[in-house]
């Protein structure tokens, strides 16, 4: 069989597609967790999460009586983000199951985790705005400017410092809720951890959802001109 057609037999099954969605949070999530979140019995998800690391599209780690797995690198959580992007058309999307779920989409619609940068409305916002300040420029493909780099240090965001292996500085990811793209790469990644690091953004619950703190209203404002509603 083609890599191709193996990594879309892998991507194909509903259970495994909602493990590698849950698993865009970033985090490394338990078997047992998995299990209830996409709704199946253990043998089941246990099953789907061996195929998923046979497949190299997860890796394990077993600590004690828990196997903890994750996504295998941010290349993997692109590949999902971006086919989930693809598959989503509009009105595709299933109606929530109850008011819970209803609210759950609604905050990761508004602002969520995508691996390891932001998405959603505020991650496109966000986009957006440093476009549109010249921090980054899309000229011939997406990149930082100079003057960008200087103005992401002064608000506490050294790239130099960010940068891990070959991951590019700065990449475009469709975003799958509003259909635009969000900042990804070296500097998604940097933004993400400031926001985080200095309270603008909180958790909402256990998933992907974040909320707008009020500091971090303020300071979204003031830095980025982003006003969410």
């Amino acid at each position: 069989m083609q890599p191709l057609a193996r990594l879309a037999g892998l991507l194909a099954d509903p259970t495994r597609a909602a493990i590698c969605l849950a698993l865009l949070d970033g985090r490394a999530w338990t078997a047992g967790e998995l299990a209830h979140h996409v709704g199946v019995v253990a043998s089941t998800a246990s099953e789907q999460l061996s195929r998923l690391v046979a497949g190299g599209l997860l890796v394990e780690e077993r600590q004690g009586r828990h196997r903890y797995l994750r996504l295998a690198g941010p290349g993997t959580a692109a590949l999902v983000e971006d086919m989930a992007a693809f598959a989503a058309e509009p009105g595709s999307a299933p109606a929530p199951r109850n008011l819970r779920d209803s609210v759950r989409r609604s905050a990761e619609a508004r602002a969520r985790t995508c691996y390891d940068h932001l998405a959603g409305r505020l991650g496109v916002a966000l986009a957006d705005a440093l476009l549109a300040r010249g921090v980054v420029a899309d000229d011939t493909g997406l990149t930082v400017t100079a003057p960008g780099r200087a103005w992401l240090a002064g608000i506490g965001i050294d790239l130099d410092r960010a940068r891990r292996g070959s991951r590019p500085m700065v990449r475009s990811c469709l975003d799958w809720t509003e259909r635009r793209p969000h900042l990804a790469g070296v500097l998604g990644t940097a933004l993400r951890a400031r926001a985080m690091d200095g309270g603008w953004l909180a958790p909402v619950g256990t998933g992907r959802a974040l909320r707008v703190t009020p500091s971090g209203a303020d300071a979204l404002h003031e830095l980025f001109g982003v006003t969410l509603d």
